[in-house]
């Protein structure tokens, strides 16, 4: 390969790293007021667990398959302008399930903000990929921290907007909304001069792996491995956001304000996770960092069902933060691991998230309808088991970063 076409990782835009971050945080706000009105829809429309689920199912899965299908599309050809558009099919998604009176349009609204959603994750990721310069980890962290910040406000949208004012209150959001497009439009200037800037000096950026090579067959390996890993923690996280808080009201009678501002501090501590996860990774390898999030949290998962009110609070403290600490870090192992497909990887890790999360959020429902929330809870913090598969993945080199 010639030196001009080696990437030159160059130093990190801080401000644009902390600009997509922000509209990251806009974005899966959007997404985290689906789960916010469940309460609202079981009580006033009476849906289901099943319900709900499939209410989940519809806007991640639809986010999950158009994801690394939007990724590897820009990966050939970038579409700086498709960041603006995402966000103005959330915001449609929003208005419509603001008002939405029967389920069919509530599936349609959603339907919407997977789109929204499914066209953002990728091309935003390729944005914190051009400013990172040689702070992978860290624009990583930034990017996911914005998202995750974004779904951790999701009780507090359901304790402070949604049950004061009812359904209509998500129409609130729609001001965070319009700032966001503005946001995106200024961003996406940005990222259109970058390109025009490597397409004149003929240098495209591309990713300098910390990992040995690894044949198509190792690498293959190693991706569905990361694809189990996870699943086995979409299936738990989704477990924990967007049911746990009717296990908090039915097993320790608190209010549901309460047990949603429970959630949102399990949801803060991942958020806080995921933050320290990316530059840990730069300094001690991604694979150590994915095993410190998987091995330390299992037996506190299972212990948790087991135990009273304020041992629970503590231990959603110290798993919120450990299990999501791998949450960016995966996304850049996978894209180290085929560092030619930073959008298809990005868009393949978060997507299959996004993914698992859906069905999740069925098989969930269908289980707490099936069983009871006690045995459901039990059997998904079981689940977290599979996550020890972390212990195969091909060893990184921290040195190398």
């Amino acid at each position: 390969m010639t030196n001009s076409k080696v990437a030159q990782m160059g130093n990190p835009v801080y401000p644009m790293m902390v600009a997509i971050g922000i509209a990251h945080l806009i974005n899966d706000s959007m997404q985290s007021v689906v789960p916010a009105m469940y309460p609202l829809l079981e009580r006033d429309m009476g849906l289901t667990f099943t319900q709900l689920g499939i209410i989940t199912l519809v806007l991640n899965v639809l986010a999950s398959v158009l994801q690394p299908v939007v990724g590897f599309i820009s990966d050939k050809k970038p579409m700086p302008y498709a960041l603006p558009l995402g966000m103005a099919s959330s915001f449609i998604g929003i208005a419509l399930i603001a008002f939405s009176t029967q389920y069919w349009m509530i599936i349609v609204s959603v339907c919407f903000l997977g789109l929204g959603s499914a066209v953002f994750h990728p091309e935003g990721s390729r944005v914190s990929f051009m400013a990172a310069g040689n702070k992978r980890g860290l624009a990583q962290s930034i990017y996911q921290v914005g998202g995750n910040s974004g779904q951790a406000l999701a009780p507090l949208i359901s304790a402070f907007i949604l049950v004061p004012f009812g359904q209509t209150g998500a129409a609130y959001v729609l001001v965070l909304t319009a700032i966001g497009i503005v946001l995106l439009t200024k961003i996406s200037a940005w990222y259109k001069r970058e390109l025009e800037k490597e397409k004149l000096a003929k240098v495209k950026r591309t990713l300098i792996s910390s990992l040995p090579p690894l044949t198509k067959r190792q690498i293959g390996i190693a991706l569905t491995l990361l694809m189990v890993i996870i699943f086995a923690r979409s299936f738990y996280v989704t477990s924990m956001t967007s049911f746990y808080v009717f296990y908090i009201v039915e097993q320790y009678g608190v209010a549901l304000q309460t047990g949603q501002l429970i959630i949102f501090m399990f949801m803060a501590c991942g958020v806080i996770g995921t933050f320290f996860g990316g530059p840990l990774s730069d300094r001690i390898g991604r694979k150590n960092v994915i095993l410190l999030s998987v091995v330390v949290p299992i037996p506190l998962c299972i212990l948790l069902p087991f135990a009273p009110l304020w041992a629970a609070m503590v231990l959603l403290i110290i798993i919120g933060t450990l299990i999501m600490i791998s949450f960016s870090v995966t996304v850049v192992y996978a894209q180290e691991l085929v560092p030619t497909k930073i959008g298809t990887m990005a868009g393949l890790t978060v997507g299959f998230a996004f993914g698992m999360g859906g069905i999740g959020g069925v098989v969930i429902g269908v289980l707490i309808d099936t069983y009871g929330l006690d045995t459901t809870m039990i059997v998904l913090a079981l689940l977290t088991i599979l996550m020890l598969v972390a212990v195969f993945l091909p060893k990184d080199n921290a040195q190398t970063r």
